[in-house]
C-alpha cells in the first residue's frame, strides 16, 4: 500500500524528487556503515558532516536569499523522513538549524542579523540552539525566570536554561528572557541572539537521557552575560511571540519525524512477522499479530494525511497553531504505540539491543514531551475550540 507521503513525493517536481533521492542514497550508502558508532557516541563522523553541508542539509528551510535552499515545509518533512532511516545523531545535528534555531531569525531578524548569521547556519558553519526551557518553566513557557536587564551598553542576561539540544557544540543561541516582569508574556519577554564565547555564557555537562547519546542536551547558564543592543531579535517585548511562532513549525516537523520512525518500526515488524515461524507457520498468520499491524498502518495513514494537510495550510499562509498541536499530539502518541507493538511482535528479540527496535522506541518517547507535552497540546486544542464556541 502506498503511503500518502509516497504520493506526495510522486507529485513533486523532478528537481525535488532527485534531491530526495540524493538524500536517500546518502543515508543508505554513506550513513549506514556508521550507524552503530553514531548510536554509541551520538556524533556523525566529520566526513558525514562535510557531506551534510555539501547537500545543504543545514539550510533546507532557510531562504535562498540568505544562503539556504528555501524548501517549503512539506519538502522539509519529506527530507526528515529519509533522515529517519539512519542514526538519530544526523537528525539532531541538522534539525535545530532548520527549525527553532533559525526560524526566529528568518521571521523576525533584522537585515544585519540575517546577513551575519543565516548563511553560516545554512552552510553548517554555525550550529544553532534555542534556549527557552528552564528548570521551573518547561510546558509553562510564560513562567520563565531568566532575566535581561538594560545597561548603558546593551543588556545583561542572568538565568539558567536546561534541556537545550545542541548546546554542547552550538555557535549561536536564541535566548528568550524576561525584560519586564510586570508585563510577563504580554510584552515583557524579549528574544536575544547570543554567540558562543560571550562572557558570562557557560554550558553544563550533557544531560543523559533514555533516548541515547544523540540528544546532546545540557544546561546553558547566563551569569552577567553582556550583549549589545543589536542582539535583540525582533522588537523588545515581543520575544514570547517569536518563540511561539517558531514552535508551530517545530511541532509539524517533529510530527513528521515521529511518523518516519514509526514507519520504520512497522516495516521491521512486518518483515519479522513474515520470517519468524512459530507452531509451524509465520507468526504473521496469527490474527493477534495481524491486528497490531493493521492498527499501526491505519494510524500511520491518518497521521500522514494530517501532516500533509497541516503543511498545505501553513504554506497557504493560514494560522495553524491548533492544527499543529493536534498533529504533534496524534503523531507522537501513535508513533510510540506503533513502536511498542513492533517490540511485542518481535517478542524477546525486540527487547534486546541487538534487535534495534528498542532504539526506535526509546528515541520516540521523547517526542511526546519536547516542544510541548501531549497534555499541553490537548489543552491548546480544547481552549481553541471552547474559545470559538463562546463567540
Amino acid at each position: 500500500m502506498q503511503s500518502p507521503l509516497d504520493r506526495a513525493i510522486d507529485a513533486l517536481s523532478e528537481e525535488h524528487r532527485e534531491y530526495l533521492m540524493q538524500i536517500r542514497r546518502f543515508v543508505r550508502t554513506e550513513c549506514a556503515p556508521h550507524d552503530a558508532a553514531m548510536f554509541e557516541d551520538g556524533h556523525p563522523p566529520e566526513a558525514l558532516l562535510a557531506k551534510m553541508r555539501e547537500l545543504g542539509l543545514f539550510g533546507l528551510t532557510i531562504p535562498e536569499a540568505d544562503g539556504g535552499l528555501g524548501l517549503d515545509l512539506t519538502m522539509f518533512c519529506l527530507v526528515l523522513r529519509e533522515i529517519a532511516r539512519t542514526a538519530p545523531a544526523v537528525r539532531t545535528y541538522m534539525n535545530i538549524n532548520n527549525g527553532i534555531g533559525s526560524r526566529g531569525l528568518v521571521q523576525s531578524g533584522s537585515a544585519p542579523q540575517k546577513e551575519k548569521y543565516l548563511s553560516r547556519i545554512a552552510s553548517g558553519e554555525y550550529i544553532a540552539a534555542f534556549c527557552l526551557t528552564e528548570p521551573g518553566a518547561g510546558s509553562d513557557a510564560a513562567a520563565i525566570q531568566t532575566r535581561a536587564t538594560k545597561t548603558d551598553s546593551g543588556w545583561r542576561i542572568d538565568g539558567t536554561k536546561h534541556y537545550i539540544t545542541n548546546a554542547p557544540f552550538a555557535d549561536v543561541f536564541t535566548v528568550i528572557a524576561v525584560t519586564d516582569p510586570d508585563k510577563g508574556a504580554r510584552g515583557g519577554i524579549t528574544a536575544f541572539i547570543v554567540e558562543k564565547g560571550t562572557k558570562g555564557l557557560s554550558v553544563g555537562p550533557v544531560q543523559e537521557t533514555m533516548g541515547g547519546s544523540a540528544q546532546h542536551q545540557c544546561e546553558v547558564v547566563f551569569d552577567g552575560c553582556e550583549v549589545p543592543d543589536d542582539a535583540v531579535l525582533g522588537a523588545i517585548g515581543e520575544g514570547f511571540k517569536v518563540g511561539m511562532k517558531t514552535l508551530d513549525e517545530g511541532r509539524i516537523s517533529l510530527a513528521a519525524s515521529a511518523i518516519a520512525y514509526a514507519e520504520l518500526a512497522l516495516e521491521k515488524a512486518c518483515e519479522y512477522a513474515t520470517t519468524r515461524r512459530a507452531f509451524g507457520k509465520p507468526i504473521g498468520d496469527n490474527q493477534g499479530i495481524q491486528w497490531m499491524i493493521a492498527d499501526s498502518a491505519t494510524e500511520l495513514f491518518a497521521a500522514s494525511t494530517m501532516l500533509l494537510e497541516t503543511c498545505r495550510r501553513y504554506e497557504a499562509g493560514e494560522r495553524v497553531s491548533t492544527e499543529a498541536s493536534m498533529l504533534k499530539l496524534f503523531a507522537s502518541e501513535k508513533a510510540c504505540e506503533i513502536a511498542d507493538r513492533a517490540i511485542q511482535i518481535h517478542g524477546g528479540y525486540g527487547y534486546t539491543l541487538e534487535g534495534g527496535i528498542e532504539r526506535i522506541y526509546r528515541y520516540l518517547r521523547m517526542f511526546r514531551i519536547v516542544e510541548g507535552t501531549s497534555e499541553i497540546q490537548r489543552m491548546k486544542v480544547a481552549r481553541a475550540l471552547l474559545k470559538a464556541a463562546a463567540k
